[in-house]
């Protein structure tokens, strides 16, 4: 299931600060609720947010491909010396880069919305 705030983005479509436009609530008990909505659209129903639960879920999902691949592409310093490489007439290594970052894209697709 879902989070409640990736629902709210889907439903303002748009980033949220949940400390100061939406603040989301737990008692203790497990369930999240907002318990302030200071922003100009209307708050959404319960039932608006749970028609959003498979893009959220879509949303949550991919956010987890983005970090997983920028746990494995390579750092930017790694990048700049193989495009300085391929400048001076060498591309060996930016290939590999190249072949690498693809298939990290593919082991760690994206969904379509």
């Amino acid at each position: 299931m879902a989070q409640l705030s990736s629902k709210i983005k889907i439903y303002l479509d748009r980033e949220v600060d949940f400390e100061k436009d939406v603040v989301l609530q737990d008692n203790g008990d497990g369930v999240v609720f907002i318990s302030e909505w200071n922003v100009a659209e209307a708050q959404p129903t319960e039932e608006q947010l749970n028609a959003l639960e498979s893009q959220a879920t879509t949303l949550e999902n991919n956010n987890k491909a983005i970090a997983n691949r920028l746990n494995e592409y390579p750092s930017l310093g790694d990048i700049v010396d193989s495009i300085f490489k391929k400048e001076a007439g060498d591309s060996t290594e930016f290939d590999s880069l190249a072949t690498k970052r693809q298939a990290t894209k593919i082991k760690y697709a994206k969904e379509s919305s």
